[in-house]
């Protein structure tokens, strides 16, 4: 099952219709919208050449840096693809409607992108910061051969779950035991006959796991994800690269909510973590001035809302992206005086 969980990630795709900016075009009529499937552990600009020749035609002498944006929003395009639709789109929408700028790039607001070499640049420094989580270096990825770093990066473009798997073990990031698994294990007559006895004795074993977590903060509540404002600034997302001190513990299950507690206590305290009635009620108690607590609305994990009881272990081992990251979007309501 864990397999297969890895390879519907790796096969996920976000169907998109890319639009011609109005003043990129130069022919009449304008070319109609281009339909491309988005790898969700890619990069859009590694779309760009399946797109730059669908437009060629349409597009006026020269060129500046290619850029993203939906509905007027800039695209960060080191951010994988997945995670953007996650984060941008509450309700999600299919196809997804962006546009593609040929000229005025942002460079306000984005940072310069030089088409793969930046992506890749970007992907395999992401990987060093993962390793030196993880194991206190990144000797292992420093020193991985030439043709071996660019057969693991040719992996992720492609789409190679095969060809990844048989690289991927060369820089020894080590694995989160999955709590379900070790469960049915110990429940066997061969393993209680193996297992250590330090292993079933009520130890604590930690890892350190690498996050990042994009926080988008609402002031006013919503009962439907259709009802969520459209974006306006990256000013209105919260980004957090932290990781999460897993907690192993004999006996208890580290779970999402764990790991996001210990990432925004602020809002999985006591009373954040109460139904709306039971809040209400209290706080008509309160006194004026009081402070009600924030609240998370949605947990998104490779386009899957989450429930957070879920073992941390299994999320990390079967949702993670192919830098080693584990990328969640949170969609929260934010504290209220």
């Amino acid at each position: 099952m864990a397999k297969e969980a890895v390879k519907y990630v790796w096969e996920g795709a976000i169907p998109l219709q890319i639009h011609l900016h109005k003043s990129d075009v130069a022919s009449h009529p304008a070319p109609p919208p281009a339909l491309v499937l988005a790898p969700r552990i890619g990069y859009l600009p590694l779309l760009i050449p399946l797109i730059k020749p669908y437009f060629k035609d349409s597009l006026p002498p020269g060129e500046d840096s290619i850029w993203f944006d939906y509905k007027g929003f800039p695209l960060k395009w080191y951010i994988p693809t997945g995670v953007l639709f996650d984060l941008l789109c509450a309700e999600p929408e299919r196809p997804w409607n962006l546009t593609i700028h040929f000229r005025g790039y942002p460079s306000n607001i984005l940072i310069p992108c030089e088409g793969e070499d930046s992506v890749k640049w970007n992907f395999v420094n992401s990987l060093k910061e993962a390793q030196y989580i993880i194991n206190g270096n990144c000797k292992n990825v420093m020193n991985m051969s030439q043709s071996d770093q660019e057969d693991l990066w040719t992996s992720v473009m492609n789409g190679d779950l095969d060809a990844y798997t048989r690289l991927s073990p060369k820089l020894k990031m080590g694995t989160v035991e999955d709590e379900f698994s070790r469960k049915t294990s110990l429940s066997s007559p061969q393993s209680q006959q193996v297992v250590p006895e330090t292993e079933v004795a009520g130890q604590v074993k930690t890892a350190r796991i690498p996050v990042r977590l994009y926080v988008r903060s609402l002031n006013k509540d919503f009962e439907n994800l259709e009802d969520v404002p459209e974006i306006d600034t990256w000013d209105d997302i919260s980004y957090l690269n932290r990781p999460v001190e897993f907690l192993k513990e004999e006996g208890k299950c580290f779970t999402l909510r764990d790991a996001i507690k210990s990432l925004l206590p602020e809002f999985m305290g006591d009373r954040a973590q109460r139904s709306g009635e039971e809040r209400s009620i209290d706080d008509t108690e309160e006194a004026d001035g009081s402070r009600e607590m924030g609240e998370i609305k949605l947990v998104r994990i490779q386009g899957i809302e989450m429930k957070l009881e879920i073992p941390f272990s299994w999320v990390v081992n079967n949702l993670m992206n192919p830098e080693f990251y584990l990328h969640i979007s949170v969609l929260v309501k934010a504290p209220q005086r």
